[in-house]
This record gives C-alpha cells, sequence and structure tokens, in this order.
C-alpha cells in the first residue's frame, strides 16, 4: 500500500505526545519512548487536516483536510475515541486554520476571526477579529488557572493578548514585519513572538506588554516554523527552514511585574554575545546580540516543529515527514 500523505502535525499541550493528521485517517503517538498510541483509519474519503489533542484523553478536535476530507474543512468535530464517533460539532461560514483546546474551552481559529467556546456546553462565548490570518495562529495558556490566549492583532507585526481572569486585553506592537510565529509559556505570563524576517525572536510579559529580552537566531532572513518554552521557562527553542533549532537562554528576572524566574545559581547558563558587544553604542545592534547557546543542525528546506522533552536538558524535533528526532 502506499504511504500516506502526512497533512497535519502537531504536540499535546504537555509535549509529552504528537497527532499526524493524514489522508485517511489520524495517528497518535507517545514521544518518549517513541510509539505509536492509536491510529484510526477511515473507509469513505478519510482526510483529516486538523487533529488537536486534549493532553492525553479520548477527547479530541478534528478537521477535514486534503484531496478527500472526512468532514468539510468549515466545521471542528469533537471526537470521542472511546466511543470512535463524534459527539459534537461547531460549524462555520470559513475554512477553519486551527483548533485550541483547553479543558474548560475550544477556541477555533478562521482566517479573520477566533471563537471561543465552553467546553462543557460548546455555548459561544467571546468572538475576536483578527488581521488576515491564513496560518491560523493563536495560542493559549495550559496552566491551571486563568486563560490566557493570543492571537495577531488588526496592524502588521500586533499581537493581542487576553486575559480572561481580569478581562483585560492588552495589544503590543511586537515585530515591523508580519508576525508568523509565537509560543506562551505555561502560565502565560511569558510570550515570544518572531516576525517573517526570521532574525530576531522577542519575549514579552504578556502582563504589561513589557519587552524582556531579544535574542537572535541569525542575521539572514529565514522562515520561523515553531517556538517552544521549557516547562520552566529557562529555555527557549527556535526552529526554522535553514536547518537548525536553536536553543536560547532566558533570563528572566523579577523586575517585571508578576514574574520572578531569575536563573539558580549552580546552573549559570547565558547566551552568548558577539566579542565586539563591548563597542555596541558605535557598530550596528547586531555585534550586540544575543546567541543560542545550543544548535541542532537538520536537513535544511524541511519543516521542523520543536518541544521540550520531559527529561532534562532534552529537546523532541518533529520533522514534516513525521519522523521524531530527539536531541539532549
Amino acid at each position: 500500500a502506499a504511504a500516506p500523505s502526512l497533512l497535519h502535525i502537531s504536540f499535546n499541550q504537555d509535549h509529552g505526545c504528537f497527532a499526524a493528521g493524514i489522508d485517511h485517517g489520524f495517528r497518535i503517538y507517545n514521544c518518549d519512548p517513541f510509539r505509536e498510541i492509536f491510529r484510526r483509519d477511515f473507509d469513505r474519503g478519510g482526510g483529516i487536516g486538523v487533529v488537536e489533542m486534549l493532553f492525553r484523553c479520548n477527547i479530541l478536535a478534528l478537521v477535514g483536510g486534503g484531496p478527500d476530507p472526512q468532514y468539510p474543512p468549515n466545521k471542528v468535530m469533537i471526537w470521542d475515541d472511546h466511543q470512535s464517533r463524534c459527539i459534537g460539532e461547531l460549524s462555520f461560514r470559513s475554512e477553519v486554520r486551527s483548533v485550541r483546546l483547553r479543558r474548560d474551552r475550544i477556541v477555533v481559529v478562521l482566517e479573520q476571526k477566533i471563537f471561543v467556546y465552553n467546553f462543557a456546553d460548546l455555548k459561544l462565548l467571546h468572538q475576536i477579529e483578527t488581521i488576515a490570518n491564513p496560518k491560523g495562529l493563536c495560542v493559549v495558556s495550559q496552566g491551571v488557572g486563568s486563560l490566557v490566549l493570543v492571537c495577531p492583532g488588526l496592524q502588521k507585526g500586533q499581537v493581542r493578548v487576553e486575559h480572561y481572569a481580569s478581562k483585560r486585553t492588552k495589544f503590543i506592537m511586537a515585530h515591523d514585519s508580519r508576525i508568523v510565529c509565537f509560543a506562551l509559556s505555561q502560565d502565560g505570563q511569558l510570550l515570544a513572538t518572531a516576525s517573517s524576517k526570521g532574525t530576531l525572536v522577542r519575549i514579552f510579559n504578556t502582563v504589561d506588554g513589557s519587552l524582556l529580552q531579544e535574542v537572535r537566531r541569525g542575521a539572514d532572513r529565514a522562515e520561523i516554523y515553531s517556538l517552544a518554552f521549557s516547562s520552566n521557562a529557562q529555555w527557549l527553542a527556535v526552529s526554522s527552514d535553514k536547518g537548525t533549532v536553536h536553543v536560547f537562554s532566558l533570563k528572566i528576572n523579577g523586575g517585571s511585574p508578576g514574574i520572578d524566574r531569575s536563573q539558580s545559581a549552580s546552573d549559570p547558563v547565558t547566551s552568548p554575545h558577539s566579542s565586539l558587544s563591548f563597542i555596541k553604542g558605535v557598530l550596528p545592534k547586531y555585534f550586540s546580540s544575543e546567541w543560542s547557546v545550543a544548535q541542532f543542525r537538520l536537513v535544511e528546506g524541511s519543516q521542523y516543529i520543536v518541544a521540550f522533552g520531559h527529561q532534562r536538558n532534552t529537546v523532541v524535533i518533529l520533522g514534516i515527514d513525521g519522523r521524531p528526532l530527539t536531541k539532549v
């Protein structure tokens, strides 16, 4: 039989598993140790363009995709794998770009609109308008407690942060160029952003919008595929089309409201600076940039997504061909 075509790949909320949507069903894998947990093959059609897991439970969100989709691409199907059937659905006027799940919320992303639903009864709670968002960019906090949602704003380079507990909305002008990727720390207090230039990654405090740190991936333009914080927000991983994954050390201290992540003195790792940084007032900003503390080199041109593994100092990298690559 012909090898299945991979339509979608994504980690679950704690990065312990990943899901793959293929042209006739979907697959769920454990990251460490790597093994297939289960699979579903559909008889007719079968293309799944989005598979969003809810941690490790039996509930998933599915969206049809590919040349022969299992479901209309404008619908989100809530799938119960214990019953092997859909137990709910949400319909829209245009294609669904992505879905994000929390234990209490379902977030559906369209080209220029985001809908937030209560998970228990599928009641619509909030609508957000965005700039054109073909990639379906949206992240939500997964820590126990209040929901923080980040999505593109209405201007190029702008991100919108929704703090639902305090009912506050914060707009951050993160970049001059179009936003292509962002990530949240588990508690929703830190936001990492990258633009279409792909040279700099910026880390913001989501509470007050202040810029906490700026790190440099490189000097030449690149397409950033994914960003990921470690569970303790000590590290940030960045994957790009240059065939590299960079890991940066974060120096977040207690100087920002609600944040105290000063690094342990027993593990003093800092991002290297250019040797010419002592004359940074004269030379361009490039020479005073913070650089990665580690890099992993992969096949250039392939698409990779990255996350931190559950073992200490471990990065899990997934290629678009579905091969897991673990680097320590």
